[in-house]
């Protein structure tokens, strides 16, 4: 989160930039940071080769929100502008299928039982 790192969500509630970041996520940069777009692009990367690596198998990813949403914006086909409609609880299992041919999102933010 570059220059924002370690700041309380009340001190950035009075940033002007924060609230164009939060309006526009996928062209404001966060000060000395990324813009929501790289951050997308490194977490998908990361979650490509996971799949090749362990083809067929389950993977525990774990990450901040923001992170997740982006990620999960992608698979959905929805912009970074609109990512901040998804909730993501503290603790909640979204689950994505990365097969062969595209991904499957099977859940997004339980916070109860993990679907089969």
């Amino acid at each position: 989160m570059g220059a924002w790192e370690g700041m309380t969500i009340a001190d950035l509630d009075q940033l002007i930039d924060r609230r164009r970041f939060n309006a526009y996520r996928s062209g404001v940069r966060v000060p000395g940071g990324e813009l929501m777009i790289e951050t997308q692009m490194r977490a998908v990367r990361q979650l490509d080769l996971l799949r090749e690596r362990h083809p067929n198998q389950c993977v525990a990813i774990v990450s901040h929100a923001d992170v997740l949403r982006a990620s999960l914006a992608h698979f959905l086909g929805t912009p970074l502008d609109l990512m901040l409609r998804m909730e993501i609880s503290p603790a909640s299992v979204s689950v994505v299928e990365l097969g062969d041919w595209a991904p499957r999102v099977l859940c997004i933010n339980d916070t109860g039982d993990v679907p089969s």
